[in-house]
């Protein structure tokens, strides 16, 4: 009963704390976002552009459209759009901006047709992406009842098939408002690559010393990726002044690399199923992933064909790897039940919802110019979910494998201790003696041990004195061997010591301590009256071996004992601390 409140009282503790975690950072979150967006209301006015516009697509002309309601088909890569609209004569903005929202195009800039402003032409000329994200135009201090024209040049296939919405914004509240609308993704974003770069150092630093945290360091890796990409998809470094094909160039490599850390994450899962074709289809996928990667981005670098061309085979890619793991996870639960894989496929799940959502929305805007919805960053709270998955699975992974561990060292330990005195047993001694019987040059001293009085101390006071008397003894050798060695109980009242020298004056040295340790000891603890017999040998030019050099001590270990035998009148009474040396 009492251990089952015991228990209850932790669960109920544990509880409390991870519902006052969730809370905590529940209103932290909100405190922070309320700091972000209270005066969103007072700055978010803008001037809108999308009503009165005369506009021409290659051939084509549209007069007097609305850009809310205005769809063509996907422009082609070298099609050119010109827009113009005419300012109202009671427009009065002065220190404006125009923000024009680019996907893959080129524009120049008039009013009244001066050229005030012009982006992207020249990489054109070059080959090079123009990118797509937010463009501030600054504009003239006077531009009521003035025409204002757009002139742009698509740079690749089917980047778009609207426009999208044109405003005016004051500059000192542009990069504020850009910031308190995707406040979702920038504090996503922020977070996954500050998590990702600690945890990456954090454990490049861990694995110095085991390789068991390289799973972590992939759940890093791709934290890194995620949240530079989310950082990019949502234009929020534009207010560290990053140009946009800088930004979309950021965008795609961090993409293309993505599900590289995730795949190799998933070796593991795929290897615990042990089914040949499975590991040869996920061998497959991680091989096309990376060549993929490289190939896309190598051709990217030299100018040949733009990640925006191969956009489409990379997401394909990516829905293939989404499959992959939900299919290897769902095959994990069938044979095993283990919690890891649950939390694994829960995150996968809502990942693949959340990148499906994203995917579907995408292309149903970029095809058919439609805009379902506003909301931003769900992806991004799928890859926070999956992320959060992956650290308890791992947490709860490690935990399991460190108390496999522990109890892996308490057996091994176990097989190779002494229960009574803790020091090495006869099975430690023989594995330690074969490796030295390997070695080219040994150089050794082997010292063997007897207890004296064991026995009459065992049938005089009981075996709990006795007990007393081993571990005295065991204590004396330790504190005077170990240090030069290892000491080892061989059973019953036989000890031995194996130093790594030869060296007589350090012999004799550790013999002297011996006889010290043994008068502190009879000290320390009254009426004990240790008494041990020994004798010891080294190893020589003549004789390595390792087994006749310990014949050979132990040899001289009983002579001694004799010696001691009869100088006490035939038999070792229990006051007796005799010593006399015993050497070959």
């Amino acid at each position: 009963m009492k251990i089952r409140n015991k228990l209850t009282r932790k669960t109920v503790l544990r509880t409390a704390f991870v519902i006052y975690a969730l809370f905590s950072v529940y209103f932290t979150t909100r405190f922070i976002d309320g700091m972000l967006s209270s005066e969103y209301d007072a700055i978010s006015h803008y001037l809108s552009l999308n009503d009165g516009w005369d506009i021409t697509i290659n051939e084509d002309v549209w007069q007097n459209v609305s850009l809310d309601t205005f769809r063509f088909t996907p422009v082609s890569k070298g099609d050119t759009i010109t827009m113009e609209r005419t300012f109202a004569a009671d427009t009065d903005y002065t220190g404006h901006a125009l923000v024009l929202q680019l996907k893959q195009t080129a524009v120049t800039v008039y009013m009244d047709g001066e050229q005030i402003h012009q982006y992207g032409w020249d990489r054109i000329e070059r080959h090079k992406t123009v990118g797509s994200g937010y463009l501030p135009v600054d504009l003239p201090d006077d531009y009521s009842s003035k025409t204002l024209t757009l002139r742009f040049t698509v740079a690749e296939d089917k980047a778009f098939s609207r426009i999208e919405p044109i405003r005016i914004y004051e500059w000192k509240s542009f990069y504020r408002i850009i910031l308190t609308e995707n406040r979702v993704p920038l504090f996503l974003g922020c977070f996954l690559t500050i998590f990702g770069l600690v945890t990456c150092c954090i454990t490049f630093i861990a694995m110095l010393f085991s390789g068991k945290f390289s799973r972590i360091l992939c759940v890093s890796l791709f934290s890194i990726c995620i949240g530079l990409w989310t950082l990019c998809y949502y234009n929020v470094l534009i207010i560290f002044s990053m140009p946009i094909y800088t930004m979309s160039l950021l965008e795609y490599i961090t993409l293309y690399l993505t599900p590289i850390p995730l795949l190799i994450y998933m070796r593991a899962d795929v290897l615990i199923l042990n089914r040949p074709f499975v590991y040869t289809i996920y061998k497959i996928l991680l091989t096309t992933q990376i060549f993929a990667s490289s190939l896309f981005l190598g051709l990217h670098g030299v100018d040949l064909v733009h990640c925006a061309a191969t956009l489409k085979y990379m997401q394909m890619l990516i829905v293939c790897h989404l499959i992959f793991s939900v299919v290897v996870e769902f095959m994990n639960l069938r044979t095993t039940r283990q919690i890891v894989h649950r939390l694994f496929l829960i995150g996968m799940l809502v990942l693949s919802a959340c990148v499906g959502y994203d995917l579907i929305f995408y292309y149903i805007h970029r095809y058919f110019g439609i805009a379902i919805t506003s909301t931003k960053g769900i992806a991004s709270v799928g890859l926070v979910i999956f992320i959060a998955m992956l650290l308890i699975s791992f947490y709860i992974d490690m935990t399991q494998k460190m108390m496999q561990e522990k109890e892996r060292d308490f057996l091994l330990k176990s097989a190779y201790t002494d229960e009574l005195t803790q020091i090495h047993n006869r099975r430690y001694c023989m594995e330690y003696m074969s490796r030295i019987k390997e070695m080219e040059s040994p150089d050794y001293t082997v010292f063997c041990f007897d207890l004296n009085n064991l026995k009459t101390t065992n049938d005089t006071y009981g075996h709990a004195q006795g007990d007393i008397l081993i571990r005295s003894a065991a204590d004396v050798i330790v504190n005077t061997f170990e240090p030069h060695g290892i000491v080892a109980r061989m059973g019953g009242d036989e000890f031995i010591a194996i130093a790594e020298t030869s060296d007589s004056k350090e012999i004799s040295t550790m013999i002297g301590e011996f006889w010290d340790n043994i008068a502190k000891k009879n000290v320390e603890i009254p009426d004990l009256n240790l008494s041990i017999a020994y004798g010891y040998a080294s190893c020589s030019p003549k004789e390595y071996n390792i087994e006749k050099i310990y014949q050979i001590a132990d040899d001289l270990m009983y002579e001694n004992k004799q010696k001691m035998k009869k100088a006490s009148g035939g038999a070792l009474a229990r006051g007796n601390a005799a010593h006399s040396p015993a050497t070959v």
